[in-house]
């Protein structure tokens, strides 16, 4: 699927398909989740407070281990 990013009033944003708001349950008003992914592009959820809990606390962890993360990486 391929969007075109536009101005909307003093913004610049994205206007999603009719089918994508039904295959992603959204409602007008509600919130997305974005994450960035390894290659570059992004991934657009639903936003869910517990997911974004649990992101939090995973970005803690690898923030106090990140050297042991990188040894075990390699």
């Amino acid at each position: 699927m391929k969007l075109e990013v536009k101005k909307i009033g003093n913004s610049t944003g994205l206007i999603l398909p009719r089918e994508l708001i039904t295959k992603l349950n959204l409602e007008q008003g509600q919130w997305l989740h974005v994450t960035e992914m390894p290659d570059g592009g992004v991934r657009l959820t639903p936003y869910d407070p517990d997911f974004d809990k649990a992101m939090a606390l995973v970005d803690d962890i690898m923030d106090e281990y990140k050297d042991t993360l990188r040894a075990l990486a390699q």
